[in-house]
């Protein structure tokens, strides 16, 4: 029988433009150990994770902040997109990685390549994954490098992403992916959006089969 979510459950917040600030992370092969460490993952709920990403890379043992890291930075430490490099989000499909990106703040990661099951998970969690060629990848890590001036604006709409001094780069993405985005759908959204056909199939069920 189908099962609407639980009161507790938020919907996926729409993704339509955002301009925010961009932080540099030009290290390959990030995979998803990196960004949240298995010794993490005691929790199914979506929240409460932002504050262990990249926890590795991110604190001392003894929890201090490692001052060079770029999120610890004062002019980043409320960057709401990551400019990265190659192959982010490989290693194990953990979900809980797009889970502590979000929770932390960070609504698009760009980059040449994605792990496939990172780069899905990442739409159904309500962050746009953008890949882009090398060469646009480098123009907007420099652009990234800037700082404080380290805005860009991405549309999903119109596909574009407009740096800090006014350049725009288009991107490709899927035309459902998208949709889902800026509707803010999630696999339960969809679910819930047909939730009036699921209850006519359900009482017509009833009627025709009461002995199931």
């Amino acid at each position: 029988m189908y099962c609407a979510p639980s009161d507790k459950e938020e919907p996926m917040e729409k993704f339509t433009k955002l301009t925010g600030t961009a932080a540099p992370m030009p290290l390959v092969n990030i995979d998803t150990d990196m960004i949240i460490p298995k010794v993490f993952l005691k929790s199914i709920q979506r929240t409460g994770f932002g504050k262990n990403l990249f926890d590795e890379m991110r604190y001392n043992r003894d929890g201090s902040e490692i001052p060079d890291f770029v999120l610890n930075k004062p002019q980043y430490r409320d960057a709401e997109i990551l400019v990265a490099g190659d192959n982010f989000g490989c290693g194990s499909s953990r979900e809980h990685a797009p889970w502590a990106l979000k929770d932390f703040g960070i609504k698009c990661v760009i980059s040449t390549s994605f792990a496939d099951i990172f780069y899905n998970n990442c739409f159904k969690n309500g962050i746009l994954p953008i890949v882009l060629p090398q060469e646009d990848v480098d123009k907007l890590m420099d652009d990234a490098e800037r700082g404080a001036n380290a805005k860009l604006t991405i549309d999903l709409e119109n596909q574009t992403i407009q740096g800090p001094d006014g350049g725009t780069i288009t991107f490709e993405v899927d035309a459902f992916k998208k949709h889902c985005l800026m509707e803010g759908l999630d696999d339960i959204g969809l679910t819930m959006a047909k939730e009036a056909s699921i209850d006519s199939f359900e009482a017509k069920a009833a009627q025709e089969r009461p002995w199931v």
